[in-house]
């Protein structure tokens, strides 16, 4: 007896089983098939990441920081060659990069790295910038306040009343910020040629021009429209001295040093100061008082002056360092040739962090104008803490 095959009729489906065993079939081949898509892609993507780190590799080390830096500069160079502020509109700054935003039609923010070049120019010169108290505020004035006086203190017992004792005052000194500006020019022929570094050259000519009128009217300055100047302040006998003024000592004969004595002028101006401020103070001078100060000697042969053994510091003067400021008078009768003090104590300069520049390709032609602005400010906020040599007899 054989056993009956089971077939499907004609026109009917197959059985459950039958169905399932070729679904699962079907599955596994696309699956197969799918892995393999996957695998020669992964191994393609793979293939483009080692291309690309070989590139990488060969590139120079600064080439991503130079990448990073470009579209801003690229976009500040175009404006200052041709006036074409369109990379600039439409340049997304980052906000550490950037301290404001300045509107276009007031000029744009001189790019980082040539902003950070003026700044370096401006606190390595021969300035008293480089030894006073530097702020940065982000309004039109800065104000210090300064308690000049003394409390009151008398001694308690454990039974008596404690008495009143007086109170300090305190003043409140406002420095105003003012405009500083330079306004170079070059010509567009050369600002056509893609061989002149325009940032560099505009860096460098806004740095000197700033340099020389901040140095200046830091010790000279009448206060209209630029910084006080510390020199400009009324100036006492320092044995009369009182706050508001400047004390001075003389050095006994009139326009020179005492020719007996010449070093005992500048010991005397050291202990004018008050001894709270001789840590931090600094001699100030311009160059040719330097070459007479040089020469002075103690009544044991030696020199009072020393030269610095490290490169790149200060020489220093009875063991404190000495600033050359060519702003400074020379000796002269009665002049005010030179100044002891801590200036981080006793001048303040108050200055906005932003520069700006303006192309003005009209108002010279054929040459352009570059109009760069900057608002800071300067004055004496510890009257105490100066004091100045008089070339004099009283």
């Amino acid at each position: 007896m054989t056993k009956p095959e089971i077939k499907a009729r004609a026109g009917e489906d197959l059985s459950p089983a039958e169905d399932l065993k070729a679904a699962l079939a079907g599955f596994v081949s696309d699956f197969k098939s799918f892995s393999t898509q996957i695998e020669t892609k992964m191994q393609q993507q793979e293939d483009r990441m080692t291309k690309m780190q070989m590139k990488t590799l060969k590139r120079p080390a600064l080439a991503t920081a130079m990448a990073e830096e470009a579209p801003h500069q690229k976009a500040f160079a175009a404006y200052l060659r041709s006036g074409d502020d369109d990379g600039l509109r439409g340049l997304d700054l980052d906000g550490k990069a950037m301290t404001t935003a300045v509107a276009a039609d007031g000029g744009y923010l001189v790019d980082p790295q040539t902003s950070e070049t003026i700044k370096s120019v401006l606190d390595s010169s021969a300035s008293i910038r480089a030894i006073a108290n530097v702020v940065n505020v982000d309004s039109t004035s800065y104000d210090v306040l300064i308690d000049h006086t003394e409390m009151g203190a008398g001694w308690a017992t454990e039974t008596d009343p404690a008495t009143e004792t007086g109170t300090p005052q305190i003043d409140r000194i406002s420095i105003a910020l003012h405009e500083l500006s330079a306004l170079p020019k070059v010509s567009q022929r050369l600002l056509d040629d893609s061989a002149f570094d325009i940032e560099s050259w505009l860096a460098g000519r806004i740095a000197a021009k700033f340099a020389r009128s901040e140095a200046a009217a830091f010790v000279n300055g009448d206060g209209i429209d630029k910084p006080q100047g510390f020199l400009t302040a009324p100036q006492v006998d320092n044995d009369i001295w009182s706050w508001g003024n400047l004390g001075y000592v003389v050095t006994g004969s009139d326009g020179d040093f005492d020719t007996s004595n010449p070093g005992d002028a500048i010991i005397e101006l050291v202990y004018a100061l008050g001894a709270e401020y001789r840590a931090g103070a600094s001699f100030v001078m311009n160059s040719k008082t330097a070459g007479a100060v040089r020469k002075i000697k103690d009544a044991d042969g030696r020199f009072m002056w020393t030269d610095s053994m490290a490169a790149g510091q200060p020489a220093q003067l009875l063991g404190h360092p000495v600033l050359i400021a060519e702003d400074m008078p020379d000796i002269a009768s009665d002049a005010s040739a030179i100044a002891f003090g801590n200036f981080a104590a006793g001048y303040t300069v108050a200055e906005r962090p932003d520069l700006r520049v303006l192309r003005d390709p009209f108002s010279a032609k054929p040459h352009v104008l570059f109009y760069a602005t900057k608002r800071v400010g300067g004055a004496i906020s510890d009257y105490a803490a100066i004091k100045l040599l008089k070339f004099g007899t009283a």
